[in-house]
């Protein structure tokens, strides 16, 4: 694995700088790399000590692990327009190796529903488990429901990126098919569809992609995601550190740097317009631009001083959008290959045997003894080709399920790693709860683990100052689509915003969002540009 970027404490700084990024998540990169691109001197700052936010990786006693990055759709597709993207901001250099033909294994109690690559196979794999007629035309229902979503999105999103009159004239026309979708939950749209409650279960059986379940999250995020996959999953050769690997290059090629251990306490904002930021050791750096890619609550509720936050009065539309889902991570390392476990390829969603998600988050909510609403389990040495090479003889898996922010926070000011034994204790008893489900579908693991460790929404927020831990930024219900500042340009003059706020979860949106910035930036059309670069457009 190549080291990306350099401490910013060990490091010369320029104080004057094109444009400053806060936060090297994708969405961030992506914008430094188009900027750079266009001949810009740009400055990432990442409070934490590796570069790549979400899609960062992190060792322990020999082990890798990627945090965020479990598989990604599309990419494999020849006419992919994520595909082309991806290719453009890595110059081809981000390689990707498919899952096979199930990606997505849902199972309830001791039902599996296998997930099959291909829309023709993923309706023939559900009729497989739900043969009634009335069954079959909900599920042809369904698919046609999730594009009928996905298309409506394009225009929703590109509005995002335009401004002044063009901006106001268009946005009623741009948003008005988007908005039919996003206005009715997951369920509300599926339960018009169908009364079968098990299939309503089964569909919904990526939930945690996004962290809401079917009764709160928007129709249009479900499909998103749902559409994302119909065409199988892709996992990136070499792990998630080569979104880092592959784009910073771009960077530091035009000028650029990439700094860790660098968190912003402050935008500087002078006569309305942000000319900088602030270090937490009270330096400043200037630039003609500052783009955060730190999410919308940082922004508008931390980062900016109390003026300019007071002048923009964002405070009461953000509190409305609640965060979204905090989550436990499970890194276990085993001490023998992915071959010799037979570790699958495809991600296992495990349920109750109750196939109602809301009602399994709402038990689990109230009760941490209920049986856990979700648990996602990803096997990143079966997925990646490249695994064995680096860490010959061993191999990785990560379980994750939620966790609510408030049984933590009572943590929340103890140190990193200093938290005492009662914390300490009650990850030791989640971490045997996940395991256990681990070894109820790949008992072979048992003998072979050889470390783990939990991450809680302590840990997510110490990494991202994100202020309940969440992973999702603001939740994906339906007012959350409705909020139109959620968008790149901010009211304050040379303050950008990109990531996951700007458009969804995923790294297909994060991804997107850099794009959409830099458009917004400029007043060009990104997208088509690169898309005409790679010979697509």
């Amino acid at each position: 694995m190549t080291k990306v970027g350099r401490s910013y404490k060990q490091s010369d700084v320029d104080e004057s700088w094109d444009a400053i990024v806060i936060g090297s998540g994708l969405g961030g990169l992506a914008s430094a790399a188009l900027l750079a691109n266009m001949g810009k001197r740009v400055l990432v700052l990442e409070r934490h000590y590796v570069i790549g936010g979400f899609t960062h990786t992190f060792k322990r006693k020999g082990y890798e692990w990627d945090v965020g990055v479990h598989y990604v759709g599309e990419v494999h597709r020849e006419r992919s327009v994520l595909g082309q993207l991806f290719n453009h901001i890595t110059d081809s250099e981000l390689k990707w190796e498919g899952m096979g033909e199930v990606y997505d294994r849902i199972i309830f109690g001791e039902h599996e529903y296998p997930f099959r690559t291909g829309v023709k196979q993923f309706k023939a794999g559900l009729r497989e488990h739900f043969p009634d007629a009335a069954d079959g035309r909900a599920i042809d229902e369904y698919v046609d429901a999730v594009f009928a979503a996905s298309k409506a999105a394009r225009s929703f999103y590109a509005e995002k990126a335009l401004s002044g009159v063009t901006g106001f004239l268009a946005a009623p026309f741009m948003r008005r098919a988007y908005l039919a979708h996003t206005r009715k939950t997951t369920w509300e749209v599926l339960r018009g569809i169908t009364d079968n409650t098990k299939l309503i279960g089964v569909l919904t059986g990526q939930y945690g992609d996004y962290g809401l379940p079917p009764k709160r999250s928007a129709f249009a995020m479900h499909a998103s995601v749902a559409k994302h996959y119909f065409f199988g999953g892709n996992y990136p050769i070499g792990g998630s550190a080569r979104f880092a690997e592959t784009i910073a290059p771009k960077i530091e090629a035009g000028g650029g740097m990439l700094l860790t251990n660098a968190p912003v306490d402050e935008i500087v904002v002078e006569a309305g317009e942000a000319v900088g930021v602030k270090l937490d050791d009270g330096r400043v750096l200037r630039a003609g631009l500052v783009i955060s890619n730190a999410g919308a609550l940082n922004t508008y509720g931390r980062l900016l001083p109390a003026e300019a936050r007071a002048r923009v009065g964002f405070s009461a539309a953000l509190d409305r959008i609640e965060p979204s889902a905090s989550h436990l991570s499970l890194y276990i390392g085993l001490n023998k290959t992915a071959a010799e476990l037979e570790l699958p390829k495809a991600n296992y969603w495990i349920y109750p045997d109750e196939y109602d998600h809301d009602l399994n988050v709402e038990r689990f909510t109230k009760d941490e003894s209920a049986p856990l609403p979700v648990t996602y389990i990803s096997f990143p040495a079966a997925k990646d080709p490249d695994f064995e090479r680096r860490h010959p003889g061993k191999s990785t898996i990560e379980i994750i399920t939620l966790a609510p922010w408030e049984r933590f926070a009572r943590w929340e000011q103890q140190p990193w790693k200093k938290r005492g034994e009662d914390y300490e204790a009650r990850k030791a008893a989640l971490s045997e709860r996940l395991l256990d489900q681990l070894y109820r579908f790949e008992p072979q693991t048992r003998e072979a683990v050889a470390y783990h460790e939990l991450s809680t929404p302590l840990s997510t927020k110490h990494f991202t100052a994100y202020q309940h831990g969440e992973i999702y930024g603001l939740s994906h219900d339906p007012g959350r689509f409705e909020a139109k500042f959620l968008r790149p340009r901010s009211p304050v003059d040379k303050l950008y915003l990109t990531g996951q706020d700007v458009v969804t979860a995923g790294i297909g949106a994060a991804l997107f969002s850099g794009y959409l910035t830099v458009s917004a930036i400029t007043g060009r059309n990104i997208v088509m540009e690169a898309l005409a670069e790679t010979g697509m457009a």
